[in-house]
């Protein structure tokens, strides 16, 4: 009877130590990630809002125990849109943080510099930037995927609208940024194949001021439309001068003009303005039915309250770049190489700027279905009729 009475001690006080063990033993290794932004400086309307998204959806996931386990420990650095400090902060990510993938840069051409390091270091990165030179050519880009929408649909999207609209001759306005640039070719590509002739195509640097000279060229070309592919301030200088010349014809911006803040900027020289951009904008004229509605509400009504402002799609774009990543790691775990290989095979992952079917041949995973034409009535932005 003893005996029994002992072992059952012992049994007791064996349960309580490896509870004990279990209690104090060490919490799953954090998964490093990196995300990197222009925060400050120029393009901080894109970058600031990226931030602030990625910091909601890492303290979202952690609230909800992490992945598989593993808690988000992520790592924020600032590129001031700048190509040095982005190439100095992802070196700093990399080698220092030994972060598994990074999310970002804000810009073009940032994201441009980044490529052969990422590249070398065989690290996966999700910018946040529309350039498709940025995943294209594929073939050497194995490391590297976006997710706004690409900037040649873009423009095809605005080719099909001047088509409706009987527009045949046009002017074409860049700035000189990685973004800029890219625009411009496509412009200038795809212009003879859908049917329009360009009678002027000026361009501008990033810290130009007035466009005055510019616009007064192409006031006197006889054009019956200018599209105008830049970032601010620029675009919104454009859309200012153009009414200081008096100058009645649409103006059309890229996709990169999808933040409210852009059109108080302008004033009423804002109303009118035609662009392409994702359903985040213009989340309230969708069907219920539409496979993005439950999404966008949600994003745009947890950023809003959260951030006291509103929503852009340049958070959606670091909302669907997170996403992507948080699924890649579900499925992969902390494997650079295995995360890659899951991010290229995400199939029917609905975002912010549309449905994302990611493969080997396309890095993006976007079609040109993934835009809206939006425009400008009463300060708001609207589905264009």
């Amino acid at each position: 009877m003893k005996r029994h009475k002992c072992s059952i001690i012992g049994l007791i006080i064996a349960a309580m130590v490896i509870f004990s063990w279990i209690g104090s033993a060490p919490a799953a290794e954090p998964y490093r990630v990196g995300a990197i932004f222009a925060i400050s400086g120029p393009a901080s309307w894109l970058g600031e809002p990226e931030r602030n998204t990625a910091q909601m959806l890492v303290e979202k996931i952690n609230r909800a125990g992490g992945i598989n386990g593993h808690k988000l420990e992520m790592f924020i650095e600032d590129t001031v849109g700048d190509e040095t400090k982005a190439v100095l902060a992802v070196k700093k990510l990399i080698n220092q943080d030994k972060v598994l993938a990074i999310i970002g840069p804000s810009r073009s051409g940032t994201s441009m510099a980044l490529i052969p390091i990422m590249t070398k270091a065989k690290v996966p990165l999700i910018s946040c930037a529309a350039a498709a030179s940025i995943v294209e050519p594929i073939e050497k880009r194995k490391w590297i995927f976006k997710t706004p929408q690409l900037d040649k649909h873009a423009v095809e999207t605005i080719y099909d609208r001047m088509n409706r609209m009987g527009i045949k001759k046009i002017a074409i306005m860049s700035g000189t940024t990685g973004f800029g640039a890219q625009g411009r070719k496509h412009l200038l590509r795809l212009a003879p194949k859908m049917g329009l002739t360009i009678l002027a195509d000026e361009t501008y640097g990033p810290k130009d001021t007035d466009m005055t000279a510019q616009l007064t060229k192409i006031k006197g070309t006889g054009a019956q439309a200018v599209v105008n592919w830049s970032i601010v301030p620029a675009q919104v200088i454009v859309a200012k001068n153009m009414r200081q010349l008096g100058m009645d014809i649409p103006l059309f911006l890229s996709h990169g003009f999808g933040n409210i803040k852009y059109v108080k900027m302008a004033g009423e020289a804002a109303e009118g303005i035609l662009f392409p951009a994702g359903r985040l904008l213009a989340v309230d004229t969708l069907s219920d039915s539409h496979p993005q509605k439950a999404v966008l509400m949600k994003y745009k009504k947890d950023y809003e309250s959260r951030f006291k402002t509103q929503a852009s799609t340049f958070g959606g774009h670091a909302y669907d770049a997170f996403h992507i990543l948080a699924i890649a790691l579900e499925k992969a775990g902390p494997d650079r190489e295995k995360i890659r290989d899951a991010i290229e095979n995400i199939k029917g992952f609905v975002g912010t700027g549309g449905v994302f079917n990611l493969s080997p041949q396309d890095h993006t995973g976007l079609t040109k279905e993934a835009f809206e034409m939006l425009t400008v009535k009463n300060g708001k932005f609207v589905v264009a009729p």
